[in-house]
């Protein structure tokens, strides 16, 4: 009995990320020195035990598919003895502590068309939201305009010839759950019109008191509306109150807020987290509007292309 209570588990919370840890790293751990940046791409880390292990970062997509994961796996499993990471960027990371691998490695990831990069004074991989692949309020997409952007900086990618590191993140709404408000250059997809009111299905298919709480403005209110000749219980919105938020049509899908014409992109710049120089700060809007232009967002694409450059040619080193 004492036995099966020792083995009996109790915790079924995540697993211990110890066990995940390649050997190098555990057997290392609290014990680096110091790393550097062996080429564009490449980091070297250094252990007090003269351990040495090397990390080949390449650009992924957000969204993979069980295929391509397959591809990385197949990678780890014959260069890095089975191991890899994935950065909060969403680039993979391939960590192995020979030095050797790491010339074949870049190679097979570029033949599958993963540039290598984004490590020190460069553009990292950027972050972004689900866009109009999976949410439902997006005014944005954010895989097509993260590609589209990406194509046009890639040198910067693979390259470390910036003043510095460079941090770009997309939210396609502006509930923002991709943290745009504290990155470099942010991309932020914004409604510009409230919600349309589908009357005749709005009482049958919403709760009605919960789309009026979602509201962070207090703009929603009860009303009844005649449709058909029927007394119908809706809502009505204060137009000049709405934020564009969404919050509504995500508690009630009678009060769609996409629109063609109203829906695009704001680029806005100059946040940061950390309190190097100066304290953390809020980015500022740079751009109040730019249209969706799918497939390529050319104007979105030319104006941030238009920023970096900027930046690379005047910022401070």
């Amino acid at each position: 009995m004492a036995e099966a209570k020792q083995e009996r588990r109790t915790d079924y919370g995540p697993p211990h990320y110890e066990q995940f840890l390649p050997p190098i790293i555990k057997k290392n751990y609290g014990k680096w020195k110091y790393h550097e940046i062996v080429k564009p791409g490449v980091l070297v880390h250094v252990s007090e035990t003269g351990d040495k292990v090397y990390t080949v970062r390449a650009a992924s997509g957000r969204l993979l598919s069980v295929d391509k994961i397959r591809m990385y796996c197949d990678l780890a499993d014959k260069y890095c003895d089975g191991h890899l990471r994935f950065t909060s960027r969403h680039s993979v990371e391939f960590m192995s502590p020979k030095e050797e691998v790491v010339d074949p490695l870049i190679e097979e990831l570029r033949a599958m068309g993963h540039p290598v990069g984004g490590i020190g004074n460069a553009i990292s991989s950027i972050v972004h939201t689900q866009g109009w692949v999976h949410c439902h309020s997006a005014a944005t997409d954010a895989s097509g305009v993260v590609t589209a952007v990406m194509d046009d900086l890639i040198e910067h990618f693979e390259e470390t010839k910036l003043p510095g590191k460079l941090r770009i993140a997309l939210a396609c709404c502006l509930n923002m759950c991709g943290a745009v408000h504290c990155s470099d250059i942010a991309i932020l997809g914004y409604h510009r019109k409230p919600p349309m009111l589908d009357h005749e299905y709005l009482d049958k298919m919403c709760e009605i008191p919960l789309a009026i709480a979602a509201c962070p403005t207090a703009a929603i209110k009860p009303t009844k509306v005649e449709v058909n000749g029927e007394k119908l219980n809706s809502v009505a919105v204060k137009n000049e109150r709405c934020m564009f938020c969404g919050n509504c049509y995500t508690m009630c899908p009678s009060m769609p807020l996409a629109d063609t014409e109203g829906d695009g992109i704001v680029i806005m710049a100059g946040g940061k987290v950390s309190n190097r120089i100066s304290p953390p700060k809020f980015s500022k809007v740079v751009v109040a509007f730019l249209p969706n232009e799918m497939p390529r967002w050319e104007s979105t694409t030319a104006c941030i292309k238009k920023i970096v450059e900027a930046y690379a040619a005047g910022a401070n080193k």
